[in-house]
C-alpha cells in the first residue's frame, strides 16, 4: 500500500475551547481518524478522563491505536459508525459523557490512497466506502443506477449544476465500457464540463456527490447528532466539524432547532409541537480557522466548527 499520512486536526484549539475538556471528564470522538483531537482530550482530561474513539475506518483505528497508546485504559478504540454511538460506548463501559466531538469528511489518509479510490488526482479503483466492510462501491453505483438517480446523487449530494447532463453522459459512457477507475471517471467528467470556470476541480462535486452516497454520509449525520444530545450529560458539549454546505447545514439547523423552545408557527396561541429545548448555542455562527491555521494546514479552509451545550429545562 502507498504510504500514506494522517491529517493534522483541524482547528485543535478551537475544539479544546468550546469543548473546555476538564481532569477526569470522559468525551467520544466519533470520527477519531488518526487520533489528533483524540491526543488533545485526553491530555487536557488527565490524569483519569477517559475517551471512547469511534471510526469505521480500520486503517484509522490502527493509527489512532498506535498514537494514542501511551494512554492506556484511558481509551476505548471502537469500529463503529458515530450513528451508532449508544450502543458502541455501552460495549466500552461507558454510557455517558462530558462531550461528543464529530470530524466530519473523510481523512487525509483516504483520499492521499489511490487505492482507497477518494481522489480524483489519483489512479485508483472507484471505490470510496470509508467503512471496507460495505459491499457497494462508488463504480457500483455509477454501474447500476439510473439515469434519473445518478441526476438526483450529483445534484443532491454535490449541489453539481450540470447533474442532469453528466448522468446521461455516465449512462452513455457505460453502454461502452465500465467506468471504474478514478482518472476515468475525472476525464469524463472535465469533458462534460469543459469551458467551465471554477476555482475547484471540474469532478470535485462529482466525486464529492458519489462519497456520500457511498456512505449514506447525511443520514449517518442525522442519526449521529440525535445520539450526540443523548450521549450528553447536562452541561456537556457537542462541537461538529463540517467541510461543506450539505454537512453544515443540517448541524446549524439541528442544533437551532434543539435550542429553540419551540417550532409551532407563529401566531398560535398556544404551543402544540410539545418541544422543549435541549440545547443552548455555544455562538450562533460557526467557527472559522485562522488565516495561520489555513496556510499551515489548507484542508483546514472549508471548516466550519459548531457547538452547542446540553442543558436541562
Amino acid at each position: 500500500m502507498t504510504p500514506t499520512t494522517f491529517h493534522t486536526p483541524v482547528m485543535r484549539d478551537r475544539v479544546l475551547e468550546v469543548l473546555r475538556p476538564a481532569p477526569g471528564e470522559d468525551f467520544l470522538d466519533g470520527t477519531v481518524g488518526g487520533g489528533g483531537h483524540a491526543e488533545a482530550l485526553l491530555e487536557q482530561t488527565a490524569p483519569d478522563g477517559r475517551l471512547i474513539g469511534l471510526d469505521v475506518d480500520d486503517e484509522s483505528l490502527a493509527e489512532a491505536g498506535g498514537r494514542l497508546a501511551p494512554f492506556g485504559a484511558r481509551v476505548r478504540l471502537v469500529r463503529a459508525n458515530f450513528a451508532d454511538m449508544k450502543a458502541a460506548s455501552e460495549s466500552a463501559g461507558i454510557a455517558v459523557v462530558d462531550g461528543v466531538l464529530l470530524d466530519l469528511g473523510g481523512s487525509s489518509h483516504q483520499f492521499d490512497t489511490p487505492e482507497r479510490g477518494f481522489s480524483f488526482r489519483e489512479e485508483g479503483p472507484l471505490d470510496m466506502r470509508q467503512d471496507r466492510r460495505l459491499e457497494r462501491t462508488a463504480a457500483d453505483i455509477l454501474a447500476e443506477s439510473s439515469e434519473e438517480e445518478l441526476t438526483r446523487i450529483f445534484r443532491t449530494y454535490g449541489e453539481e449544476p450540470l447533474a442532469k447532463r453528466l448522468a446521461v453522459t455516465v449512462v452513455q459512457e457505460r453502454a461502452r465500457q465500465p467506468i471504474t477507475r478514478t482518472i476515468q471517471l475525472a476525464d469524463l467528467v472535465r469533458r462534460v464540463k469543459f469551458g467551465s470556470h471554477r476555482s475547484i476541480h471540474p469532478a470535485t462535486l462529482v466525486f464529492q456527490a458519489l462519497r456520500i452516497a457511498v456512505n449514506d454520509e447525511l443520514n449517518q449525520l442525522r442519526r449521529g447528532l440525535e445520539a450526540a444530545v443523548k450521549m450528553c450529560r447536562p452541561g456537556g458539549r457537542i462541537a461538529v466539524i463540517a467541510f461543506h454546505s450539505l454537512e453544515d447545514r443540517i448541524v446549524k439547523d439541528f442544533m437551532r432547532r434543539m435550542s429553540s423552545p419551540c417550532v409551532c408557527p407563529p401566531g398560535l396561541p398556544v404551543c402544540r409541537c410539545g418541544l422543549r429545548r435541549q440545547l443552548r448555542l455555544v455562538q450562533r455562527k460557526a467557527f472559522r480557522p485562522t488565516e495561520a491555521e489555513v496556510s499551515a494546514n489548507p484542508r483546514a479552509r472549508s471548516a466550519r466548527l459548531r457547538a452547542a451545550e446540553k442543558i436541562e429545562e
